[in-house]
């Protein structure tokens, strides 16, 4: 397992980070301990491009089997970028939905964070490239080759929601 320094202490947590779509699903599985985060899988829900009723089916399914088979403590997902297309827009907060279902079946917490709050925590910058973020996820995970984008995308919102705790531990112990 893959480290990189990222929360406070406590006990082991397995967040999981989802990018949403309506054809294909990024999740990213890491597991935060003390100060370090690690990678634990990462891939791709294909939904496929059938019935729409049956892609919401396969996202929720997907999510509730990698949440059931890795000991997931806590979710993140990554909020919908509004689009010019409204249909897409439509279809990809659907595709959201199927995975916060998934998550709220399973008694998760469950954390939003918007593409441009990711890309800031990971690179610095809201505006970055995906191939920037991607490039920052291998790097504070310490992985080689390449991610499929979709992963990448999902392990970055796991990091995200692991340096906002970091910073709202913070923050409290300031108070």
């Amino acid at each position: 397992m893959a480290s990189a320094a990222l929360t406070t202490a406590g006990p082991p947590r397995r967040v999981l980070g989802i990018d949403p779509g309506s054809v294909k699903t990024g999740f990213g599985v890491i597991e935060v301990s003390g100060a370090t985060a690690g990678y634990i899988t990462s891939g791709v829900i294909q939904a496929g491009t059938g019935p729409f009723a049956g892609r919401l089916h396969t996202i929720f399914t997907g999510i509730g089997e990698v949440i059931a088979g890795h000991a997931i403590t806590e979710a993140a997902i990554e909020e919908v970028f509004i689009n010019r297309n409204p249909q897409s827009a439509l279809k990809l907060g659907q595709g959201r939905g199927a995975a916060m279902c998934a998550c709220a079946s399973a008694g998760l917490p469950l954390h939003e964070y918007t593409p441009r709050s990711v890309k800031q925590a990971l690179v610095g910058r809201g505006g970055a490239e995906k191939d920037q973020v991607g490039y920052m996820v291998r790097a504070i995970l310490g992985l080689k080759g390449a991610l499929k984008e979709d992963a990448a995308d999902a392990l970055a919102v796991a990091l995200t929601h692991a340096q906002q705790d970091r910073f709202n531990a913070r923050v409290a112990g300031q108070r």
